[in-house]
């Protein structure tokens, strides 16, 4: 959420973390999508859409910016559109602070950056560099400044949807990697503004209880506070923007 801002479903941890992630039934999707070159196993996403889709609550937004932003990591995004669902597990996410963060939009409070101050589980989408859309959601208990920027998400279903939007063929590793082809492939835009992410049809959901590996970094495209490594992301994933 910068001035500037820019998977196979196959776990993508640590020997210890990936043997964990095999072993639970929700680490995995069945159905109607595929990620490159991997099948899924397991029960169908309908049967178990009780369990794999279920919305994170409103709570698990009203923390920490930066807890919540490295917390994120291995859930799922899911918009049901009506032309089928899209679903991805997050890979890479960035957090911004409030008027303490020079590089946040919140560092100065204007018409837009006011949703940062908004209900926690909030989505706050703009327009960047003239071509593209990125989506955050909000964090912080109401009245205090703070959001995640959703970087890269691992396409787990509506793949072949995910690709007409984004008109990549089958070259998935270009489907999600970066918050820009994020929002194009799940058809997310100006709309879903202020939408609140925590209920459908567009929304965060829970994932797996096994928790991923995580690396950071220092956020990307930025020039203020460019040291601070609120950039945080899976580290094997394939669809990670950047290493």
């Amino acid at each position: 959420m910068s001035a500037k801002t820019a998977g196979t479903p196959t776990p993508t941890s640590s020997a210890r973390g990936g043997a964990r992630e095999r072993g639970n039934p929700h680490a995995r999707f069945a159905g109607s999508g595929r990620s490159a070159g991997t099948r899924f196993h397991g029960q169908s996403l309908r049967a178990k859409r009780s369990n794999l889709l279920a919305p994170l609550p409103r709570e698990f937004f009203t923390r920490s910016t930066l807890l919540v932003a490295k917390d994120l990591l291995g859930h799922f995004l899911v918009h049901e559109t009506p032309r089928g669902r899209l679903v991805g597990r997050v890979v890479e996410v960035e957090a911004y602070r409030g008027p303490k963060d020079p590089a946040s939009h919140a560092y100065r409070r204007t018409p837009r950056s006011q949703i940062m101050w908004g209900p926690p589980g909030t989505a706050y989408v703009y327009f960047t560099y003239g071509n593209h859309y990125c989506i955050n959601v909000v964090t912080e208990p109401q009245g205090t400044a703070g959001a995640v920027l959703l970087r890269a998400v691992e396409p787990l279903e509506g793949i072949g949807l995910m690709r007409r939007r984004r008109g990549t063929g089958d070259n998935d590793r270009l489907l999600t990697s970066g918050p820009g082809r994020l929002t194009q492939a799940m058809g997310i835009g100006r709309n879903h503004n202020g939408v609140d992410l925590t209920r459908p049809p567009l929304f965060l959901a829970r994932g797996p209880t096994a928790r991923p590996p995580i690396a950071s970094s220092p956020r990307i495209g930025i020039r203020a506070a460019a040291d601070r490594p609120w950039r945080f992301y899976i580290p094997a994933n394939p669809y990670v923007s950047r290493r």
